[in-house]
């Protein structure tokens, strides 16, 4: 059987119908909303996650299920949140935290900088900004005596109220070095100890909010990091080049931007200190 007919067979075993106009709508919206840019080799995952909604809905077309969302406010946050991809976990490319307790936190203490600033944008269910504060944690800066903050965005709002939680399966504990795992979790006893749960201390450290990458940003006074990280690849080129520039004015003098491993800062390279590894800092 060729690649054509596969595909043939694939739409025939569609419970609904969903055209290329369907597919071309959903492009629109969430390059206009978002700025997310879906390529047509997402079309079978576009698919899947919708037709979830439409079951859930009681809708039997693609047509009836866009009106919905058009009308209804929940509804729309249902759709955009179906169709955001929040893969994460602890210490993901571990190197920028090697980075930051081996680098930043000494520079930080040398200048006796009391107010830390950090972002984490794209948080998906908090993974990563638990990751940053348990290693400040670690690193002695989660105290009184310092003014540390972190705040931990994300589009979707599904994530972010299991991010909010700050509730995980034990196994996550397996990629968590140990001393960021005793400064920053506790594990649960009893019916409880298949589950790791972040510290209240930890967890004072991050506020966390629904945000558009698109919109406007809330921060006040200049970051001392960005950690972005493995979302601008969903994003078109021009609109990467658009948020590092706004990045760029964010972070303060000395300030520190962190992107995944796939991805480049462009033509904004210009602007920043290439340390290596996906770092990048504001001269």
């Amino acid at each position: 059987m060729s690649a054509i007919e596969a595909l043939g067979k694939i739409e025939e075993q569609r419970e609904f119908e969903f055209t290329d106009n369907d597919f071309k709508y959903i492009q629109e919206f969430m390059l206009r909303e978002t700025g997310i840019s879906l390529s047509e080799r997402k079309t079978s995952m576009v698919y899947g996650r919708l037709a979830r909604r439409l079951r859930r809905t009681g809708l039997d077309s693609f047509h009836a299920y866009f009106a919905l969302v058009n009308s209804d406010l929940d509804e729309r946050v249902a759709f955009v949140n179906s169709l955001t991809t929040n893969k994460t976990q602890f210490f993901r490319e571990k190197h920028h935290f090697d980075f930051m307790t081996n680098t930043m936190v000494p520079e930080w203490q040398r200048q006796k900088q009391k107010r830390i600033r950090i972002w984490s944008a794209g948080c998906s269910t908090g993974e990563e900004p638990y990751t940053i504060a348990s290693t400040l944690a670690a690193s002695g800066l989660l105290t009184p005596s310092h003014d540390c903050k972190i705040l931990a965005t994300d589009l979707d709002t599904q994530v972010l109220e299991v991010a909010q939680n700050g509730t995980y399966g034990i196994e996550a504990s397996k990629v968590i070095p140990s001393a960021m795992l005793h400064h920053g979790f506790i594990r649960g006893k009893g019916k409880k100890q298949e589950l790791l749960k972040v510290k209240p201390s930890v967890r004072k450290a991050i506020t966390f909010k629904q945000l558009n990458l698109t919109a406007a940003w809330p921060h006040k006074g200049p970051l001392d990091a960005i950690f972005c990280r493995n979302v601008m690849i969903y994003f078109e080129k021009d609109m990467q080049q658009q948020l590092i520039y706004r990045f760029w004015e964010k972070l303060g003098s000395g300030g520190i931007l962190f992107i995944g491993h796939s991805e480049s800062i462009g033509q904004m390279g210009s602007r920043f200190e290439n340390l290596g590894q996906t770092m990048f800092r504001k001269p």
